[in-house]
């Protein structure tokens, strides 16, 4: 069941390959999450050593939030992967000009997780292209709908 969508993402990026990496979150973020509360459109992913970590993912705290804290909304968050997925990613951002985006929050047998994306920068063209194909899907949608 997906939380958080980043139709961004999609829009500005070939995306070549999928993992889905757990998170470490703060209890008041665990809640927060649960309620909706998260948007991931200015999220990105970095490598810092052999470490991933999610960068600019916005969670806005409840107002019942504990007293004894300060919630950071925007905070770095690590991921958390197997080490041959690190190693994999590594090799590809760093040599082969990949990135990696956030591309959607969802729950996995109750568990919070991100899954990411290695993707490739589209080109201006290549987003008009896109939108071409999915007006022209979505027209001919409609004329065959309008014949039955």
């Amino acid at each position: 069941m997906s939380i958080a969508d980043n139709k961004k993402a999609f829009h500005d990026y070939f995306i070549e390959e999928r993992f889905e990496a757990g998170l470490v979150l703060e209890g008041w973020e665990v809640k927060a999450i649960r309620a909706g509360r998260t948007q991931l459109k200015e999220a990105y992913v970095v490598l810092k050593g052999e470490e991933v970590y999610v960068i600019g993912m916005h969670v806005s705290p409840l107002p019942t939030a504990s007293t004894h804290i300060k919630p950071d909304p925007t905070r770095s968050r690590k991921l958390l992967l197997h080490a041959n997925e690190i190693s994999k990613l590594i090799g590809l951002v760093e040599r082969a000009g990949y990135t990696l985006v956030p591309l959607n929050l969802h729950y996995t047998r109750g568990r919070i997780k991100l899954e990411i994306g290695l993707a490739k920068g589209k080109k201006q063209f290549d987003k008009r292209e896109t939108e071409k194909k999915r007006d022209w899907e979505r027209e001919k949608a409609r004329l065959m709908r309008d014949r039955v």
